[in-house]
This record gives C-alpha cells, sequence and structure tokens, in this order.
C-alpha cells in the first residue's frame, strides 16, 4: 500500500519538485499552498507524513506543526530557510521528527522521509501492550501511553526513544547513541534534541516519568519501578 505525504510550501517551484520526486517513488502526494489549506489537507485526506514549510502565509509552520501535534503523532519534516541550533530546537520542541534547510536535494529529502517512514514501521511489535510502570502501558498498535483511562499519543521520535529505552532496561543510552538510532548516524543537529524528546515523553508519561532516568553527563536509561 502506497504511503501519503502532505507537502505544506507556498512556493510552487519547491512543492512541485518535491511532489516529482516523491511520485517516482510511488507515494501519494497531497499539496497545500498555504498553513490555512495544510490543516484542511491534514484533516480530509490522513496523510502519513507531513514535510512543511515555516514561513508561509494565512498560518505558519510553527502554528500548523504546533496544531497537528494537538491531535496526531503523524511524522513531520520541516522544510525551511530558517536555519541555527536554536530554531531547530524550537522546531523539535512544538513536536517535529526532522528538520531540513533550503537549499536542500529533493532526492535526500526522499530518502529521509522513507528511513523516518521505516522506523515508524519498524518499531511495531507484536504484543499489542508493553506495561511500563505505576499502571501505564504502552500501546505499540496506536503509539500511545495509557494511564488513569486516557491516551497520550506519542510522536514517532517519542515511541522511538520510549523503545530503545526498553529494549535496553537497565542500560546507560548516551545521547549520542540516542541520537544515532533514532535520528541516524547522518543526523547533525544538536545533541540537545534528544533531552527535549524525554522531557516531552516524561510529561506523557505521568506517574511513570521517573521510570527513564537522568545519568548526569551520559544520557538515560530505564529503570522498572513498582
Amino acid at each position: 500500500m502506497s504511503k501519503k505525504v502532505l507537502i505544506v510550501e507556498d512556493e510552487v517551484r519547491i512543492r512541485e519538485l518535491i511532489t516529482d520526486y516523491f511520485a517516482a517513488k510511488q507515494w501519494l502526494v497531497v499539496q497545500a499552498a498555504d498553513g490555512s489549506e495544510g490543516m484542511h489537507a491534514f484533516e480530509t485526506e490522513i496523510p502519513d507524513l507531513v514535510i512543511l514549510d515555516l514561513m508561509m502565509p494565512e498560518m505558519d509552520g510553527w502554528e500548523l506543526c504546533r496544531r497537528i501535534r494537538q491531535t496526531s503523532g503523524v511524522p513531520i519534516i520541516i522544510l525551511t530557510a530558517v536555519s541555527g541550533a536554536e530554531r531547530q530546537i524550537e522546531g523539535y520542541e512544538l513536536g517535529a521528527d526532522d528538520y531540513v534547510t533550503k537549499p536542500f536535494s529533493p532526492k535526500v529529502l526522499v530518502s529521509k522521509a522513507e528511513v523516518l517512514m521505516r522506523r515508524v514501521d519498524g518499531n511495531l511489535v507484536s504484543a499489542t501492550h508493553t506495561p511500563i510502570s505505576s499502571g501505564v502501558q504502552l500501546n505499540n498498535r496506536s503509539h500511545g501511553l495509557e494511564r488513569e483511562g486516557e491516551t497520550f499519543d506519542l510522536t514517532p521520535k517519542e515511541y522511538g526513544i520510549l523503545q530503545l529505552l526498553l529494549r535496553n532496561r537497565g542500560i546507560i543510552m548516551s545521547r549520542d547513541a540516542i541520537l544515532a538510532y533514532i535520528w541516524g548516524a547522518e543526523y547533525e543537529g544538536d545533541v540537545r534534541v534528544v533531552d527535549t524528546h524525554i522531557k516531552k515523553l516524561r510529561g506523557k508519561m505521568g506517574p511513570a516519568a521517573d521510570s527513564i532516568r537522568t545519568v548526569f553527563g551520559i544520557g538515560y536509561t530505564y529503570e522498572d519501578k513498582p
């Protein structure tokens, strides 16, 4: 079954260029020319992946990313001319999974998208639920944390980090190791993105948040709590 990508970009030339490369790889492509159009397309088309520019009319990419993350953990790649570590961290804090700066290679963008989708699909496991602690459990089908009758959706990166820590219970995972595994060895951004995602993940874990222990100067480890 073909994957569907939503491309939200106000520059027609760039939008069409990206569309051509994704279509060549058998992706279904939905286009939007601004943030408001992008939000409508997201709600009606149910894409598997969203690629969005930051500087757009009607609704900018920051706001669009924030609104999508209120209801969905769909993978999001930010495509923008805005550079700098602090701006990238801001994008990740909003829930983006990757950040590509212009000028860019469409082939690399498609490759990043396919790697991201393989990680999302590959994280599915046979068991429907994985117990965490303190009455919290991870739903491996919906990628949500369930506690006290509520479900808290995880982004693909958050889900991947939690799965990585769960599979290595009691083992200290360095930030660099987490970064390489979740973002890929080719990632050149700031290692602090790991801290940002761990903070957001803990916020959704509620009473089980302290199961992820910070090891000062190194990284993180998962410890079962009663």
